[in-house]
């Protein structure tokens, strides 16, 4: 509930203009600096809304507090009630409740906090500079009352942080709808994003910070192998990295993943880190980065000598990524030598002018000071930085390298900037370079491949282990009867499961990513819950995913910058995957706007769901997993039909094997597909009656335009080809 405020309690606390600025605590360095001018009225609401969750005999003392919070930061986080309680994982068995269910999310909110998993635990914020789990901290006090009072029959519904109450529901229901930063789309803006988030009316929630589904760097570093992996078959010819150099940017909680993954992939990975050096020490206490160096002449000796003696390291540099890009190509000029073989970006780029990416003529304290006091001229400093940057890759490019997007809104940002990374006769969501979803991750996802996890409740590494074998078992069993593409797949992700506890990932929660298909998926969850159910494993598991994943977001510059049959700006596939997976047996569901390439750019949504070992969880499992991965499976254009078949796997989902059977034989005509268009783009005429088609062509026709369906998002390669 809310409670009345006394407007004369916060006159005096209330300027006639603020200037507004965007930064968090200056206990964690978090400077996401924006000057915004703010209206008395406003400064008076955001304060009106910040006390309304407090009875007025303490709005005296709480008005004074808030109102310094929001000059001083330019939101109010109600620091007073951030707990002196450690934040970390506990065993689930450690939080008071009356549902384990709503003991498993207090662990997962609990672990998204984590000092050691956060990246500005004190702001909230998990990772990505401004992903929040909640907007202050009353709303985390109060969802920790409400999760410990909750039954079976009770839903937690959270509208951006703000918890509305514990709803009457069924047991079948989940426990808790989540909400984050859903605006009118007319509204959906980076400008109205700073007012409203001032206001405390809506945050962003990043994908799996605002889910309470984050599992510290390790949730990327398995996509982020398969991405390095799969680059290198792709771009080099070959999956043996030794000795190829990897270099990319960005040491946050989802880019320090890059260096690790680089190591595991066999190469040399060189991140770099412009900022304070804190991320840069946390990596490397963290054993994420092998090294670190400050000197731009150690980071070139160390490149070479790991390049020449072909051994896997992971270099951080403390310096700026434009520095290093510019080095990279003197280098190359000076010697003929291309010290480079791929490379990236992973800057938050999705907030560029408020700490998401530092410019390279200016100091880590200069930038931080000239965005709080002139933040157009920090940001024309940015857009040439993004030039200098861009200049410097294509050079290297032009002479070998490999470089794509990382899905960070790099070259969207650089197009912005004037940066010369436009294609020729691209599309809207086409560059110079490629993402890595239009080269790289498309393909995986097309499969059914993404990133599944899941977080063993007990805290025990015992029990991760024994989850790590099951899956492993469960993936070898499956592998044995799939065709040749699949297997590849299978065989890089039963390496990775088999070598998972020896690279020592676990930061936080004792959790563990894996990619894997719809099958592998349901059969892993069905196996832990059995294990759960006869003891091997000591407590209940908590099964979920990265938002980023086959069916959870909607992104045209990132996930479905792959899809061009025109909907990669259509949202539908997202919502209905959270609406899906909530009446389908989810624990919890959540939907976000923004999460990777940023706000009013993205729609994406997650899950999660504790498996208990009962015969209820399993069925849940069963149907909640076919449907989260089978809404989304699609195909890109371009991609061969004997490399990649899913229309099959959509016919075998919905039983229709007959068609599977002749799908498979290719007798799908060009006539036919144009049949199923209104026109013909290769500008033949439309073909008219449908009485002409056989009985037993016209019901292939039906199905073939359902599987056509722009939210189905396949596209018939026969007839694609042949208007090429």
């Amino acid at each position: 509930m809310f409670f009345q405020v006394n407007t004369d309690v916060i006159k005096g606390c209330i300027p006639l203009y603020s200037l507004i600025c965007f930064s968090a605590s200056s206990k964690s360095k978090c400077f996401l600096c924006n000057i915004f001018i703010i209206k008395a009225t406003m400064h008076s609401l955001a304060l009106r809304n910040a006390l309304r969750y407090f009875p007025p005999s303490h709005h005296a003392t709480l008005a004074p507090e808030f109102a310094q919070e929001l000059r001083q930061y330019g939101h109010i986080y109600m620091y007073r009630f951030c707990p002196a309680l450690r934040m970390r994982a506990y065993p689930i068995d450690q939080y008071p409740c009356r549902t384990r269910q709503a003991a498993s999310m207090m662990l997962m909110i609990m672990n998204n906090l984590d000092p050691a998993v956060a990246q500005f635990p004190q702001e909230l914020v998990t990772y990505g500079g401004n992903g929040q789990v909640f907007s202050n901290w009353a709303q985390f006090r109060l969802v920790m009352h409400y999760l410990s009072e909750m039954t079976e029959e009770q839903t937690l519904v959270m509208y951006s942080g703000h918890p509305m109450g514990l709803f009457p529901s069924l047991p079948s229901s989940p426990r808790a709808i989540i909400t984050n930063g859903m605006v009118i789309p007319n509204y959906s803006s980076r400008d109205q994003y700073e007012k409203m988030f001032a206001l405390g009316v809506s945050m962003y929630g990043q994908m799996t910070a605002g889910s309470y589904c984050y599992i510290g760097p390790q949730g990327i570093v398995h996509g982020t192998m398969l991405t390095v992996l799969n680059a290198g078959r792709r771009y080099l010819g070959s999956g043996d990295l030794r000795g190829r150099v990897f270099v990319t940017s960005g040491l946050g909680g989802m880019s320090g993943a890059q260096a690790k993954a680089a190591v595991i992939s066999g190469c040399i990975g060189s991140a770099v880190c412009p900022c304070d050096g804190v991320p840069l020490r946390k990596r490397h206490e963290q054993g994420w980065l092998m090294e670190v160096t400050s000197s731009m002449e150690q980071c070139i000796k160390r490149i070479r000598e790991a390049r020449s003696s072909k051994t896997p390291l992971s270099l951080g540099y403390h310096g700026n990524i434009v520095d290093l890009w510019e080095r990279l190509v003197l280098e190359f000029e000076r010697t003929g030598e291309l010290l480079v073989d791929l490379g990236s970006d992973q800057t938050s780029l999705h907030n560029p002018y408020n700490g998401g990416y530092y410019p390279v003529q200016l100091s880590f304290r200069q930038a931080n000071q000239l965005m709080s006091t002139d933040p157009d001229r920090f940001r024309s400093i940015v857009q040439e930085s993004l030039r200098r940057q861009v200049m410097a890759i294509n050079k290297l490019s032009n002479a070998g390298m490999f470089f794509w997007d990382y899905g960070n809104a790099f070259l969207l940002e650089a197009q912005r900037a004037g940066a010369e990374v436009k294609k020729v006769d691209g599309g809207a969501t086409e560059f110079r370079y490629p993402s890595y979803v239009q080269h790289i991750m498309g393909d995986i996802f097309s499969l059914g491949f993404g990133p599944f996890r899941w977080v063993c409740t007990s805290g025990e590494p015992q029990d991760l282990a024994v989850t790590d074998s099951i899956a492993a078992t469960v993936l070898e069993e499956i592998s044995a009867s799939v065709s040749d593409r699949i297997k590849q797949q299978y065989n890089d992700n039963i390496r990775w499961i088999r070598e998972a506890g020896k690279h020592k990932m676990v930061v936080g929660s004792q959790a563990r990513i894996l990619y894997s298909d719809q099958k592998g998926r349901v059969c892993i969850a069905l196996a832990i819950n059995q294990a759960i159910a006869d003891g091997r494993v000591s407590a209940p598991v908590v099964i979920s995913r990265d938002h980023h994943d086959v069916s959870g977001t909607d992104s045209p510059f990132r996930e479905t910058s792959n899809v061009y049959d025109g909907s990669a700006f259509c949202a539908d596939m997202a919502v209905q995957n959270f609406v899906g997976d909530a009446f389908r047996g989810a624990t919890w569901v959540a939907l976000h706007n923004g999460g990777g390439v940023g706000w009013g750019e993205v729609m994406n949504g997650g899950f999660g769901l504790l498996l208990d070992g009962s015969e209820e969880a399993a069925k849940r499992a069963r149907l909640m997993l076919n449907w989260d991965v089978s809404n989304g499976v699609r195909v890109q254009r371009g991609r061969q039909p004997e490399r990649i078949r899913p229309h099959l796997l959509i016919c075998s989902l919905l039983g229709l094997q007959a068609f599977a059977e002749w799908l498979n034989n290719g007798n799908i005509s060009n006539e036919m597909m144009r049949w199923g268009c209104c026109c013909c783009p290769t500008g033949g005429e439309m073909l008219t009656p449908r009485e002409s088609l056989s009985s037993s062509t016209i019901i292939l026709a039906d199905l073939t335009l359902f599987l056509h369906s722009w939210r189905w998002r396949i596209m018939y390669l026969h007839y694609i080809d042949s208007c090429s």
